[in-house]
């Protein structure tokens, strides 16, 4: 009777994967494991492996890549960029190295590589990459980070791409890693915030010392960042002309001595402007406040979140419900996963617009431990990462793309696999894990993640990049059958991808509150998709959608259908 109505669906989703997981320990016989997600790359058609040739244990080799989920031909499916390495850093780069590639959604499950017709098939060292209507025209443009310079695709709106790094006067030649765009000084065009690594001079090798520490284990000098002299990163102010401006030292956001490896642009304070956090290896980290007039101030210390780790990957989302954006990191092995809760308006209400940013002081406090997220990371390497609801059952859960940066002791030019890690939501600021539930896959060594729903079926689905290996494209198997709400934002007055604005959704005769952020750079040199969305559980319809956008206007929507996607133009009344 009681398996019977957990089929049903009786019981809630968290009463049933807490049941789940105790029968499958006590009698592997009585119930067989949940498929969560399935892998499905290699029948998808994405045939594609980053880097070729033997490793030569050199830094810039084991840190990438990245991935996009980018709709860039506006067909209202998820097109997938993949981030490419030649081979071994000391490999030439010629016209048969492998290099980027794009793959175009068919939208029946499959794709179709278009790298050589979109014009994106970049050959370089590639790293990261970052998606955003930066020249208002419609359709997204496509940032390359490298280890070299960055390149700048803008999008021509026909299904082709085209190199303006030079014109638009960012093409930054240093190590780049994950970028961001945001706009910062709300004039409603995307800047671009790239951090950058450390300097990695190949003639200097030569005359280090074979072997260093780091964390107090042994690890040769060339695979160490501490070794290297760290590079301060750049911030492009858009000058609405397809042109950017340097505006780093003006702004004071350089993040120095921070060997960053990603930025994200999140309203941490929630008075709608956008605050930058950047995560930085064996460094403190960075947090630049908004002050609303264009410019930040540091309150790295003072936010209690300047967290002095190998920090790699940044989610930023509203785990526990509580109308504001809190912070999860992913980080180096014995240094834990951190998720900090936001303390900014405890009651979860709204700051009102008067109050200025000098007024709200950013407090993030980091209750990894007390989530049963620390433990559990702890001897893991974790790069992409996200918050998202994987299961739509109305929280957000975690996934983390994990892979180690040692070599196995006896094949050097290996790196070591690990496994991935997925984290259930089951309420009161705790998670479980349950990464027994993932496909069973060959252990891989995972660096970048994009997150966003490729199918259209009202799932989030995960693509993972493994260094040195093919991707995995994980099919979401089980969020549908809760239900769902999709939100698509073009911006008129505020940026044309509407980053920055914030969804909330109230759903359910509870009047249960969420809040979604549209972001462009975050996860590890990856990035999501525009779109938010909502599990909604078993919630049959939603109250009202309230789009706070950009340039600080709310608008609230009435009747929104619930398991359908739903374009809302800033401006227009539905």
């Amino acid at each position: 009777m009681f398996l019977q109505l957990i089929k049903s669906g009786f019981f809630s989703r968290k009463l049933t994967v807490g049941f789940l997981c105790a029968i499958t320990v006590l009698s592997p016989f009585v119930w067989s494991q949940p498929i969560l997600f399935r892998e499905v790359g290699i029948t998808s058609g994405i045939d594609f492996t980053y880097s070729q040739g033997a490793r030569s244990s050199l830094l810039v080799e084991d840190m990438g890549s990245g991935v996009a989920l980018i709709d860039y031909d506006n067909d209202h499916d998820l097109d997938f960029y993949l981030v490419n390495l030649p081979g071994p850093l000391q490999n030439e780069i010629t016209s048969d190295s492998p290099g980027n590639v794009m793959y175009r959604n068919n939208g029946d499950g499959t794709f179709t590589d278009v790298t050589k017709q979109a014009g994106v098939g970049h050959q370089g060292f590639g790293i990261g990459c970052v998606g955003g209507d930066y020249d208002n025209d419609g359709d997204i443009d496509l940032y390359v980070t490298n280890y070299g310079p960055n390149v700048l695709y803008r999008n021509n709106g026909d299904g082709t791409f085209t190199d303006v790094t030079k014109q638009a006067g960012v093409g930054d030649d240093r190590w780049g890693t994950g970028a961001a765009f945001g706009d910062y000084d709300q004039d409603g065009f995307l800047d671009l915030y790239v951090p950058n690594y450390v300097v990695y001079d190949l003639q200097s090798l030569d005359q280090m010392q074979k072997d260093s520490k780091r964390a107090g284990q042994p690890i040769p000098s060339a695979l160490n960042p501490h070794v290297f002299e760290p590079q301060n990163n750049v911030m492009y102010r858009n000058n609405g002309d397809g042109t950017f401006l340097d505006v780093t030292s003006k702004l004071g956001v350089y993040a120095k001595g921070g060997r960053s490896l990603q930025a994200i642009f999140t309203d941490f304070d929630l008075d709608n402007d956008l605050d930058l956090y950047i995560a930085n290896d064996t460094s403190a980290n960075f947090l630049y406040q908004n002050n609303g007039d264009g410019t930040f101030g540091d309150v790295s210390e003072e936010s209690w979140a300047a967290d002095f780790r190998g920090s790699m990957g940044l989610a930023a989302g509203d785990y526990d419900n509580d109308n504001d954006l809190d912070l999860f990191i992913s980080h180096w092995i014995d240094e834990e996963n951190a998720l900090y809760n936001n303390l900014v308006k405890d009651d979860g209400s709204l700051i009102e617009s008067e109050i200025t940013d000098s007024e709200i002081p950013i407090r993030l406090v980091d209750e990894s431990y007390g989530a049963s997220l620390a433990e559990e990371s702890v001897k893991y390497i974790g790069w992409g990462t996200d918050l998202f609801d994987f299961d739509n059952d109305g929280d957000l859960d975690i996934f983390v793309a994990n892979g180690s940066t040692f070599q196995e002791l006896s094949r050097p030019e290996i790196l070591i696999a690990q496994q991935d890690q997925l984290f259930e939501n089951v309420g009161n600021r705790l998670f479980n894990e349950i990464s027994h539930y993932l496909p069973q896959l060959p252990l891989q060594v995972g660096r970048g993640a994009g997150f966003g729903d490729y199918d259209n079926d009202g799932d989030i689905d995960i693509l993972v990049c493994n260094n040195d290996g093919r991707p995995f494209l994980m099919r979401n198997e089980i969020g549908n059958r809760h239900n769902w709400l999709q939100i698509k934002l073009i911006g008129t007055s505020s940026n044309r991808s509407a980053i920055g604005a914030k969804v909330r959704v109230q759903s359910g005769s509870n009047g249960r509150l969420q809040l979604k952020e549209i972001q462009a750079g975050s996860s590890y040199l990856s990035f999501n998709s525009l779109t938010a969305s909502f599990g909604l559980g078993d919630d049959t319809s939603v109250s009202w959608v309230e789009v706070t956008w950009p340039n600080g206007q709310v608008h609230r929507y009435n009747n929104i259908p619930i398991n359908k996607k739903t374009i809302i133009t800033e401006g227009q009344h539905r």
